[in-house]
């Protein structure tokens, strides 16, 4: 049984390149909602996004990570993905820079984190909470 401890204790982190793109392909791959988004529901504009679901999203989350850009960290249980967290900085997700709800508060640059996903045998487990503390 993978416990919360074997996950803090087991779990090693990469930054998505091209390198670890087909292990971002595994993740996203799962059945649920994020096979249509593929993380570009902040990136674009949500009609586009909609527009575009799914393999559209897909191509286009790529072309990002091809033009050597890291869009985010995969988290790993031995070889096998099992989190992603986007991360980048502000700017670079538009949607969160034309938001009047979720403005800047001042003009200092800034990294956003808009995104979490955990593989459906992991959730409920802690790691969330894992993934934005650091591990001691």
């Amino acid at each position: 049984m993978v416990t919360k401890k074997v996950l803090k204790e087991k779990l090693t982190f990469k930054p998505l390149t091209i390198n670890e793109w087909p292990d971002f392909l595994l993740l996203f791959e799962e059945p649920g909602p994020q096979q249509g988004c593929w993380c570009m529901y902040w990136r674009i504009k949500r009609e586009d996004c909609r527009h575009q679901f799914g393999e559209g999203n897909m191509l286009a989350f790529k072309q990002i990570v091809e033009a050597g850009k890291v869009p985010g960290i995969l988290a790993y249980l031995g070889e096998r993905p099992i989190g992603w967290c986007s991360i980048a900085p502000r700017q670079e997700y538009s949607v969160l820079e034309r938001s009047p709800t979720l403005r800047r508060v001042d003009s200092q640059p800034v990294w956003s984190i808009v995104c979490f996903f955990i593989s459906k045998p992991y959730r409920r487990k802690g790691m969330t909470s894992i993934l934005h503390r650091p591990i001691s």
